[in-house]
């Protein structure tokens, strides 16, 4: 009986040819049209967000902010205290911008310190090689390592050469593909050289472009694979030695590196919000990390990421609006050493996952924006695309894939959609996890684009009637 009712129920109301979308809150599910013309809804205040963004008062004011930030606190390494003294004025500041439920999240990150470092070149002649150790890497004895260089262009060169390897200094001179791809020899590099008995491995940096400009950046150890010092070198100096090596001529290196690891250090993840007005237990999560590599700036990673963040909830604020859901700034901490600070906020918060709506994070650099990355099912792709439509002021409008981000990864194994800021990479690279990570880099104008995306996608997605489908 229960049944014929149910089919009695169902079957006086109408069902819509249009493809339906669910809503996680009460009322009717709607169809695509119907959720197209709300979108189109917010033209107007999406001009209202780019027009402070862009020519009015807000004009510049992220990259001021983020100028101001990096001047005065330098390069922001996990554990250092540029990092923990970076952290409170953030703290301080947001109070001071008006945002709400300003708050720290304790989380503990490691804490390594390169101390000096040094590569000279003994033989064929005396040259101080352009040097930067790699995060987490260990130390030289005091006397350093001296050693015959083995140049390898792959790890399946090294592989081939393992005779050879035996007591030498690896010196990977590999071709740059991508940085999702030739990264693999910074982070792999001294675990492979390791293998086949090699005494420490200098890898040239992985970028398509260099002024005699060695990058940082992580590498991974094995528990069960011997550790030996590893640091990335130039560009020039691994095509140099390559050359000499082809040649048959004999090089001599000796390594100094003074790399600590000390205990994990106290830090933490900041957090802003602007609460909402009707579902202020949902969450819509925009972000950048606070912490840099110890060279350079940190300006361009992630200061630009994180700034524009910020600057999101600024403009929403300026402008008197509320979005019915809850926008959550987050500037994590960690996040050069594999998203630790993420991962122990994730942790924190994961039993109310169904809350968060969707997970936003820039860290690719606040150049000229092309569009907006996202991770996510059809359905909510099709109301992305319908939202960078408000972008049309700006031409900005592209919805491409992978919208990962280090920070925001664990939201999107658990089906949270995603998304990512997409800019022009062109000369991203070339700086990245180098001493030229500085302002320089930086240009308001592009930061202003930015900001204006940035905050008109995090605000429609917040104050929309129903949350992104999963």
């Amino acid at each position: 009986m229960k049944l014929l009712y149910l089919i009695a129920l169902i079957c006086l109301f109408p069902q819509s040819e249009e493809n339906p979308l669910s809503s996680d809150n009460a009322g009717p599910r709607r169809s695509f049209e119907d959720i197209k013309r709300e979108i189109a809804g917010y033209s107007d205040v999406a001009k209202k967000i780019i027009d402070l963004a862009i020519h009015g008062k807000a004009q510049n004011r992220s990259y001021e902010r983020l100028a101001f930030f990096v001047d005065t606190f330098g390069p922001r390494v996990s554990g250092s205290r540029n990092l923990e003294l970076a952290i409170q004025y953030m703290h301080k500041v947001l109070k001071e911008d008006g945002l709400e439920n300003v708050h720290l999240e304790p989380a503990k990150i490691p804490h390594w310190e390169r101390w000096e470092e040094s590569a000279m070149m003994m033989k064929p002649r005396n040259y101080s090689i352009a040097l930067l150790g790699l995060g987490g890497s260990i130390g030289t004895p005091p006397e350093g390592i001296t050693a015959e260089v083995l140049v390898v262009t792959s790890f399946d060169d090294l592989h081939q050469k393992a005779q050879e390897a035996h007591g030498k200094i690896i010196v990977y001179n590999q071709r740059f593909v991508s940085y999702g791809e030739t990264v693999q020899y910074r982070v792999r590099g001294a675990v492979e050289a390791a293998k086949v008995g090699a005494k420490a491995s200098l890898i040239k940096s992985i970028t398509p472009f260099s002024i005699h400009s060695p990058h940082t950046g992580i590498q991974e150890y094995q528990s069960d694979v011997p550790k030996i010092p590893t640091a990335c070198i130039s560009v020039e100096d691994a095509e140099m030695m390559s050359r000499m090596s082809s040649r048959g001529t004999k090089i001599v290196v000796t390594l100094k590196m003074g790399a600590k690891t000390y205990p994990d250090a106290d830090s933490f993840n900041t957090v802003a919000e602007i609460v909402g007005s009707t579902y202020p237990e949902q969450v819509v999560l925009v972000s950048g990390h606070l912490d840099s590599w110890d060279v350079g700036q940190g300006a361009m990673d992630d200061g630009g990421g994180a700034f524009i963040s910020w600057e999101a909830l600024s403009l929403i604020k300026d402008l008197g609006l509320r979005p019915k859901r809850t926008l959550r700034l987050l500037l994590w901490t960690g996040e050069e050493q594999g998203g630790i600070g993420a991962e122990q906020y994730y942790k924190m918060h994961k039993e109310n996952i169904s809350n968060f709506d969707m997970v936003m994070e820039s860290d690719e650099g606040t150049f000229m924006p092309t569009g907006l990355a996202f991770t996510g099912s059809d359905k909510a792709r099709d109301i992305m695309k319908e939202i960078m439509k408000l972008l049309k002021p700006i031409n900005v409008t592209d919805v491409f894939e992978n919208g990962e981000g280090t920070d925001i990864n664990y939201w999107i194994h658990d089906g949270i959609p995603a998304a990512s800021l997409r800019d022009d990479l062109t000369r991203y690279f070339w700086f990245h996890h180098s001493q030229g990570d500085t302002m320089t880099v930086q240009d308001p104008i592009q930061m202003n684009l930015c900001a204006a995306l940035w905050t008109v996608v995090s605000y429609v997605i917040a104050d929309m009637d129903e949350k992104i489908p999963m």
